[in-house]
């Protein structure tokens, strides 16, 4: 059996206050790496976000993934979280290409303390010209209780839908601007609201791909 190998990583920032009356920086990274054959990889993936050099989000994912049709694996493993605070999960899900090349991840989630959450994300490529790339996301959080020390609400707890536009030089290496829109829903907006926080923002984030 052939092994293979493969590794990503997207950083960015963006200056609050372009559309937001709150001023700072922030920077936000997605990265990834996984080794194995056609059929069972292993996948670790890392992300999170940092305003104005204090971590507020990050999280490590450890996965197998399995092949069990055309363009789609099952996956399951942990994850764990650093920030906001110190917490395990077990993971399972999918991760594949829907119909008409949607690329989509779709994951369960049991904390140590028996929280339940449902993640879902959705990005498609358009190709402008073969180097210019237009890339609409979207991805949904849900929760089946409420979290309070988290300061989530039972229900869907967030939304965040973004479009990228991005220059690939190379496959391996893509500067891109990506407008973001985020909105806390439900009980977690009520939530956020209480504590004196804006439910919802929109960031414009500038940043690089690379692929290795």
């Amino acid at each position: 059996t052939l092994l293979f190998w493969g590794a990503g990583a997207a950083v960015d920032g963006t200056e609050f206050d372009w559309f937001e009356n709150e001023a700072g920086t922030l920077v936000s990274w997605d990265g990834y790496a996984w080794a194995g054959g056609d059929d069972l990889k292993f996948r670790l993936e890392a992300e999170g976000e940092a305003f104005d050099g204090n971590v507020e989000s990050s999280e490590l994912r450890a996965l197998v993934s399995w092949n069990i049709a055309d363009f789609w694996d099952f996956q399951a493993g942990v994850r764990h979280d650093f920030e906001p605070e110190g917490l395990t999960w077990a993971a399972i899900g999918f991760q594949g290409l829907a119909p008409h090349f949607f690329e989509t991840e779709a994951r369960l989630f049991v904390s140590e303390k028996a929280d339940v959450a449902f993640r879902f994300e959705q990005t498609y490529d358009l190709l402008l010209t073969q180097r210019l790339i237009a890339q609409p996301h979207i991805e949904l959080n849900a929760y089946a209780q409420d979290i309070g020390e988290l300061g989530i609400g039972a229900g869907i707890a967030d939304v965040e839908a973004g479009l990228q536009l991005r220059y690939e030089f190379t496959r391996k290496f893509a500067p891109y601007a990506d407008l973001v829109y985020e909105r806390k829903l439900g009980e977690t907006s009520l939530i956020a609201r209480s504590l004196g926080e804006d439910p919802e923002a929109v960031t414009l984030r500038l940043g690089l791909r690379i692929r290795l």
